[in-house]
C-alpha cells in the first residue's frame, strides 16, 4: 500500500485482515503493534470521548511508573479490549490517521485481532459465544415464545436472578422478544399489490430481513415492504441466516466467513435475476458492504453483493433522487430525533435516515450522533452494562433535549436500549422505532 503524509487529501482506506497469517495472534508481533498503535493514540488523544476504551488506555499510561506505553501490561491490554464494541467510530468519524496514512492506525481492527488471540488462549467467555449463535436460539425460541419471553423479562425475579447467576446477563437488561412468525414467513402472506402508477414502477428488491427483523419485530420488514410496494418496488423476503456479526464481536472468524458465504450465495443468485438487496438494520448492512470484504476476499459472491446491497434509508433516498417518491407524505406531529446509529456511519454513505425523514412534509427532524452504548451483548451482560448505561443515559440526555416526540435508529438494539432511558420517568412517553416504520406511517400505511 502507498501511504500518505501528514495533511494528505486522499481518501480513507482498510487493510485486510490477515486472521489467518500465523503472525496474526503471534504474541510478541501482537504486543509490538499493541503498543505501537497505543503510542499513536496516546499523543492524540482525539478520541478521549469515544468510548471506555480510550479513557481507560490513557488512565494506564497516566497512572504507569514512567507515563509510557512501554509500561502496559497484558492484563492493561484486555482491560482495553474488553471495553471495546467495534463500533468503528474511531476509524470513521475520528482518527486522523487511518490508512493510508504512514501511521497505519486502525483500532477497531487491533482491538478484533487482540480477542483474537485472546480466544485462541481460551481466555474468551464462553457465554457470550453462545448468545452469537443466533439462528440456534431464535429457532430454539420460536417453539415456544411465551415461554422463552416469560422466562427472559427482566421483571420476573424468578428466572432473571439465576440466569444473571448462571450466564452473567444482568438481570435488568432489557432483552429481545421473540414472534410466532417470523418475518420472512409474514411476508409471504402480505397481499400488498405493487403501485405500478410509481415513478420506480420496475424495481426489484430482496429484502435481507436481518436476524433481529426476521425473528424480534417483523413491524420493520412490513413497514419496509409497504413502502416500497407503494413506491412501485417489486419486494421477495429473503433471510439465509445471520450476518455473523455477533460472532465477530467474539472473534469467531471462522464462523464469519461461513455465514458470508451461506448468506451471499442466496443473496447473489436473487441479483442474478434482477433483484437489489436492501438490508433492515445497521450492523448487516456493514458486515456484507465492508466486513465481510475485509474478512474474505477471493469470494466472489462476497465481492458481488458488497456492490448491490443498500441500507433501506439509502434507497428510498435513492429512489427519491432518481425516480421521485410517490405523493401523499403526510407530517407529523411532534417531531424525531435520528439517533444516527454507529454503524449506520460507519458505513460511509451520509445520514440517510435524516434525509430520507426530510422528505416529510413540515415535520422537526433533529439529529442526536453519540453512541448509545449496547454494543451487541456489551449492553446486556453485567461486567460491561455498567459502562453500557452510562452512554445510554448520556445519549438519552440529548435525545430528550431536542424536545420530540418519536426517536429513530438504524440499530435495533441501540432503540431498545436507549428507550429504557427515555422511558424511565413514570411520566415519559417516547416512542422508539426504526425509520422506515415512520414513513410507512406518513404514508398512512401502517
Amino acid at each position: 500500500m502507498d501511504y500518505k503524509k501528514e495533511g494528505s487529501l486522499a481518501a480513507p482506506t482498510r487493510d485486510l485482515v490477515d486472521w489467518n497469517s500465523e503472525s496474526y495472534t503471534n504474541e510478541e508481533e501482537l504486543n509490538a503493534e499493541m503498543k505501537r498503535q497505543f503510542e499513536v493514540c496516546h499523543s492524540c488523544r482525539r478520541c478521549f470521548n469515544l468510548c471506555d476504551s480510550f479513557p481507560t488506555l490513557f488512565d494506564l499510561i497516566d497512572d504507569s511508573p514512567n507515563e509510557s506505553v512501554d509500561d502496559l501490561t497484558k492484563k492493561d491490554f484486555e482491560d482495553i479490549t474488553d471495553k471495546c464494541t467495534l463500533c468503528d467510530m474511531c476509524f470513521m468519524t475520528k482518527c486522523p490517521y487511518v490508512p493510508p496514512h504512514e501511521f497505519n492506525i486502525d483500532f477497531p481492527h487491533l482491538m478484533l485481532r487482540y480477542r483474537t488471540f485472546q480466544d485462541k488462549q481460551n481466555k474468551l467467555p464462553k457465554i457470550p459465544k453462545e448468545l452469537a449463535k443466533i439462528d440456534r436460539n431464535a429457532n430454539l425460541a420460536k417453539i415456544s415464545p411465551t415461554l422463552a419471553n416469560w422466562s427472559s423479562d427482566k421483571k420476573n425475579s424468578l428466572t432473571r436472578r439465576p440466569l444473571e447467576m448462571i450466564s452473567g446477563i444482568d438481570k435488568d437488561a432489557e432483552l429481545p422478544k421473540f414472534e410466532k412468525k417470523t418475518f420472512h414467513e409474514l411476508s409471504e402472506k402480505i397481499d400488498i399489490k405493487v403501485n405500478a402508477s410509481a415513478p420506480a414502477f420496475g424495481r426489484k428488491v430482496a429484502i435481507y430481513s436481518t436476524c433481529y427483523v426476521n425473528f424480534n419485530n417483523s413491524k420493520v420488514g412490513i413497514a419496509a415492504q409497504k413502502v416500497l410496494n407503494h413506491n412501485g418496488v417489486e419486494t421477495i423476503s429473503s433471510y439465509p441466516g445471520c450476518c455473523g456479526m455477533p460472532h465477530l464481536e467474539q472473534a469467531q472468524h471462522e464462523k464469519v466467513i461461513k455465514q458470508s458465504e451461506i448468506v451471499s450465495e442466496e443473496l447473489c443468485s436473487l441479483i442474478d435475476r434482477g433483484y437489489q438487496i436492501v438490508t433492515l438494520t445497521a450492523s448487516c448492512g456493514l458486515m456484507l458492504k465492508f466486513e465481510w470484504p475485509l474478512l474474505n476476499p477471493n469470494n466472489e459472491n462476497v465481492k458481488k453483493l458488497s456492490k448491490n446491497v443498500f441500507d433501506i434509508d439509502e434507497f428510498i433516498v435513492d429512489i427519491s433522487k432518481k425516480e421521485g417518491l410517490v405523493e401523499g407524505l403526510n407530517s407529523l406531529d411532534g417531531g424525531v430525533t435520528v439517533h444516527n446509529a454507529c454503524h449506520a456511519r460507519a458505513q460511509n454513505m451520509g445520514n440517510k435516515a435524516m434525509e430520507m425523514l426530510k422528505k416529510l412534509p413540515d415535520t422537526k427532524v433533529d439529529v442526536v450522533e453519540k453512541c448509545a452504548g449496547h454494543g451487541g451483548t456489551f449492553g446486556v451482560m453485567k461486567k460491561t452494562r455498567k459502562s453500557a448505561n452510562k452512554y445510554g443515559k448520556a445519549t438519552a440526555r440529548q435525545i430528550k433535549n431536542k424536545k420530540n416526540k418519536l426517536m429513530v435508529s438504524d440499530c435495533p438494539l441501540a432503540c431498545k436500549h436507549l428507550n429504557e432511558f427515555l422511558n424511565e420517568d413514570k411520566d415519559s412517553n417516547y416512542i422508539s422505532m426504526h425509520p422506515i416504520e415512520v414513513v410507512a406511517q406518513a404514508y398512512n400505511l401502517s
